[in-house]
């Protein structure tokens, strides 16, 4: 991987709160940077580097890495991160139920 796109890819990681960097891949890499990336990153979340992969998922746009970053999130136990992959990822088949389920929890609450 070429110095400048590291940064790049080191640029779009998270602080690790909720709000996303962004949902726009790098607009700049070519369709053969993005395979080659995507491979590197499928090869990196296979090894158990999930959050390595995910960062490259981020920086390409790859919905379906994306939500598989997600459901190793929701394994974990960590939905608000499962959430933030869904919709970066634009699935929503997966995100809406979160959103109902949190927007349950926050209604439980101020009613107390």
């Amino acid at each position: 991987m070429d110095a400048d796109l590291k940064k790049q890819i080191e640029s779009r990681q998270d602080a690790g709160g909720f709000i996303k960097v962004t949902d726009e891949p790098v607009s700049d890499l070519t369709s053969q940077q993005k395979v080659a990336l995507n491979r590197k990153a499928n090869a990196l979340f296979n090894e158990g580097k999930i959050a390595m992969a995910q960062r490259i998922f981020i920086t390409t746009g790859y919905s379906d890495g994306l939500t598989r970053c997600g459901d190793k999130a929701l394994e974990q136990n960590r939905p608000i991160d499962a959430l933030k992959l869904y919709l970066l990822a634009h699935n929503k088949r997966k995100s809406e139920p979160l959103i109902e389920k949190l927007s349950g929890v926050l209604s439980m609450l101020l009613r107390e």
